[in-house]
């Protein structure tokens, strides 16, 4: 699949009109031609000649039934990408009843169209990440714990491309569907088990332990070899209790996965790196997210 965008060709074609801020390609097709989803490429100033850029692929959320690349959040966080010299990609996927586990598929062809149109955006192929929030957080975790696992692994459009990420940023994602806990309106686990209307129509399940709500959480797949985990959470999150990511970093810890967890007290769902409910978080988060990149991203690792 090639890409034809006049801005693209001014960028790489013509130095002297290479433009001075980062720049966004909207609605680009990135999955099979019967599919309607696309993904927004977010384009650092272009590195200097023969250099190579990192690369992230953002998840959004929805509770795996809704959500869009459009979200505020992804803006913020492309943006910071960007202006930190990485290209970053928001991406739709499959949405819905029996969207698994094509929307697992689609995460990981984002990964794949990266290496495959690596020359065009100057990315380097063994510099890519994968990071989400809530839906998009339990996506990325499988996207970086499940590499050439079978049956989760596309087929097409980019046969014989690795969907391989060397590191992954976890947002308040679900992470084990047989634990998930009801909780109070402040973020506080109850006892009681949150069963996740998704559970049937997303996922396919029958039963509340059915076997494949196991094989879709991360926990399951997390393993000594998988790429490090940054892992951030409110510990107000009505919408996925902040056990879920306790859960993970225990798991994480027990199977000699390097990982890193931040837990912002009184902080709820949906924040960014900046901010939540539109005000400033208490800790901003950008340095650590990038801090953890570069350490996990750097061209001498």
């Amino acid at each position: 699949m090639k890409i034809q965008h006049p801005i693209l060709a001014a960028l790489f074609l013509a130095p002297a009109l290479v433009l001075a801020e980062p720049t966004l390609i909207k609605d680009v097709a990135y999955l099979a031609p019967d599919r309607a989803e696309k993904l927004d490429v977010y384009l650092p100033t272009p590195p200097a000649a023969g250099k190579l850029s990192p690369a992230v692929v953002w998840i959004h959320g929805g509770g795996w039934t809704g959500g869009t690349k459009n979200e505020a959040r992804a803006k913020e966080i492309c943006g910071t990408l960007t202006n930190a010299g990485y290209v970053a990609v928001s991406i739709d996927y499959r949405l819905g009843a029996g969207a698994w586990p094509t929307c697992l598929l689609d995460c990981k062809n984002a990964v794949r169209f990266l290496r495959a149109h690596a020359s065009e955006y100057h990315v380097d192929l063994a510099r890519i990440a994968v990071a989400g929030g809530s839906a998009g957080g339990h996506l990325a975790l499988m996207v970086g714990f499940t590499t050439d696992k079978k049956g989760l692994e596309p087929d097409a459009p980019y046969p014989g491309v690795s969907s391989a990420v060397r590191c992954v940023i976890d947002m308040y994602g679900p992470t084990d569907l047989l634990t998930r806990k009801e909780t109070t309106p402040n973020g506080e686990p109850t006892p009681m088990r949150k069963l996740m209307g998704s559970s049937r129509t997303v996922f396919g399940a029958t039963t509340e332990d059915d076997p494949l709500l196991v094989a879709a959480s991360p926990v399951t797949h997390a393993a000594k070899g998988c790429p490090p985990v940054l892992v951030l959470h409110g510990h107000a999150d009505p919408t996925v209790d902040f056990t879920q990511s306790e859960e993970l970093v225990r798991v994480l810890t027990e199977r000699g996965v390097e990982h890193e967890a931040v837990f912002l007290d009184g902080i709820g769902h949906t924040f960014d790196w900046e901010t939540w409910n539109k005000k400033p978080l208490p800790r901003d988060l950008r340095p650590v997210a990038l801090a953890f990149l570069e350490k996990n991203l750097s061209a001498k690792k």
